[in-house]
């Protein structure tokens, strides 16, 4: 039976939009056309032209067949032009899909075929490997070549210029927003954990909403200034391409995070945030104390993965960077959980402000839900800081799933909440603080490095008779791969650097083992290498037990 509330109260054109991210450029650009909208190097954009930039975009994806359902892969740096694609991708109904560029050709190649790219929109700096990618392609996509000025003298991948396309549309093109706003806004691509990698498929809903979060749980207010710190490739950048264009801030881009240039854009753009992973703030805090002493006023970092040591969070303070610790996941837009921060806090020593700051907290107000379970049984663990569990989320801003590959979204998704696959412990006030990865996944410098696919790299080295791949904690990097390898009989010769380099052939240069240890591996009465046991002595190398 229905409600007096159910009765002539449809919803109606009037009264329910879609949600989508793409109506907060639009906002933005109306009401503050002069204001600047993004920074590089000399470059300099207002809001208004920057609309007008995403709307030639669109118009001309448009005139070349590109529409709903469509892909378009990027291969861009933090660039204006990938700010652009955000915006003006969708606005064609099309789904953008932003490609690490730190990849090798081999996987790129089967990430545009898998996403059925359609378009290909590549930064000079990476001819090579997509030219490479490309070749191994079936079906070739429309490639379009973006010639940075920052970057300086390279090869054109293509005679059709990114400026001359973005000629071909019309500036004041008439997009439409989704139909639906479950519709696909983008596809991104986790590093492969097991087997080739998985197209995590975001929508236009989600994208709202972590935008808006984001803004949230880091009180950012209006103007925001942003360094592009974070590779906007890695979960559309954590969507604060959409955020920071809903707070009608300013885009201050850098190709490379380089320390020195961190700073002085910092100083010279009065920057008030800026995202990234633990090492971008280690760099900081060991550059000379003259170059440190540009940060004159206040600094919002926000950093996610292993949290920075307690004498990190120590020496960025002192330098006026207030960091705040996140938790996401590819699957889950970015960031979704915050370490929310209570201002009693503040009085507790340095030690105990970093034991509580390392913690992954809780969930944004954007997601419903977050919890530490039993793996096997899905049955709450006890919030006593001690018990291992696996965290579960479910809510709004959880991917649609993964493109062509049921399976695994099902596996994900079972039990009706989302499987991170993180291991973690529950205190007593609900903040959640990770312990371990269920899969053996290595996050370096932000980026994650999957330690079955090293191992089976290293297991075609003609001379390896075992290998096994934990983390290494490491000042700079977070942690870095070491391999442990037993060599064959008559191997012996065989030294670290040559396994490095056999990698180096066939992985991508961020994938590759730091460090390499000849040992036999400890195992199991069943046979089970003991990676705990691996763990320990990547930590403290004396422990490590040569006689087996």
């Amino acid at each position: 039976m229905s409600s007096i509330y159910d009765q002539h109260l449809g919803q109606n054109a009037t009264n329910y939009v879609p949600l989508s991210p793409l109506g907060f450029i639009e906002r933005t650009a109306s009401v503050y056309p002069n204001r600047v909208a993004m920074i590089h190097g000399s470059q300099r954009y207002s809001w208004a032209e920057t609309y007008r930039r995403c709307k030639r975009l669109a118009s001309a994806l448009q005139g070349r067949g590109v529409g709903k359902g469509d892909t378009v892969a990027v291969m861009l740096p933090n660039i204006p032009a990938m700010l652009e694609a955000h915006f003006g991708v969708p606005m064609t109904g099309a789904v953008l899909n932003t490609l690490n560029i730190r990849l090798d050709a081999e996987t790129l190649a089967f990430m545009l075929q898998h996403g059925e790219a359609k378009v290909v929109i590549v930064d000079r700096e990476f001819t090579p490997v997509i030219r490479q990618a490309l070749r191994a392609m079936d079906r070739k996509p429309l490639v379009i070549d973006v010639n940075d000025p920052e970057l300086g003298s390279a090869d054109a991948i293509s005679p059709l210029d990114y400026e001359a396309f973005l000629a071909e549309g019309d500036p004041d093109f008439v997009w439409q927003g989704p139909a639906d706003e479950w519709d696909a806004i983008s596809l991104n691509y986790t590093s492969g954990t097991t087997g080739n990698p998985k197209g995590v498929v975001y929508h236009h809903r989600g994208a709202y909403l972590n935008a808006l979060g984001n803004q949230m749980v880091w009180s950012m207010g209006m103007h925001p200034v942003y360094l592009w710190t974070l590779p906007m490739f890695h979960c559309n950048g954590w969507c604060y391409p959409w955020t920071i264009t809903a707070c009608a801030g300013t885009h201050v881009f850098l190709r490379k995070v380089d320390p020195q240039r961190v700073l002085t854009l910092i100083r010279e753009h009065q920057v008030t945030h800026m995202c990234g992973a633990p090492i971008v703030l280690n760099a900081l805090i060991n550059m000379p104390e003259s170059a440190k002493a540009a940060i004159d006023h206040p600094v919002n970092a926000m950093t996610a993965g292993a949290a920075p040591p307690a004498k990190v969070i120590g020496a960025i303070e002192e330098m006026g960077i207030k960091i705040t610790h996140v938790y996401g996941l590819t699957e889950v837009y970015g960031p979704v959980t915050v370490c929310a921060w209570h201002d009693e806090w503040d009085e507790l020593p340095l030690e105990q402000r970093a034991r509580i700051k390392s913690r992954q907290g809780v969930r944004y107000p954007t997601l419903e839900g977050v919890r530490v379970a039993d793996p096997s049984t899905q049955k709450d663990v006890p919030r006593d800081g001690e018990t291992l569990g696996e965290i579960f989320m479910r809510g709004n801003t959880i991917m649609k799933g993964y493109l062509k590959n049921p399976t695994a979204t099902d596996e994900a998704f079972a039990g009706g909440w989302f499987h991170t696959g993180d291991l973690a412990v529950w205190h007593e006030d609900g903040y959640v603080e990770i312990k371990d990865r269920l899969k053996d996944i290595i996050i370096s410098g932000g980026e994650n490095i999957s330690t079955i696919e090293l191992e089976d790299i290293l297991y075609r080295h003609p001379a390896v008779l075992e290998a096994a791949v934990v983390a290494k904690p490491d000042e700079k990097w977070g942690e870095t791969p070491c391999a442990f390898i037993t060599l064959k009989t008559g191997h012996e010769d065989v030294t670290e650097k040559d396994i490095i380099a056999y990698c180096r052939e066939h992985l991508a240069h961020f994938k590759i083992p730091k460090s390499v240890v000849f040992v036999p591996l400890p195992k199991t009465s069943t046979g089970k290498i003991q990676k705990y046991v691996l763990r320990d002595w990547a930590k403290d190398p004396s422990q490590i037990q040569h006689d087996g």
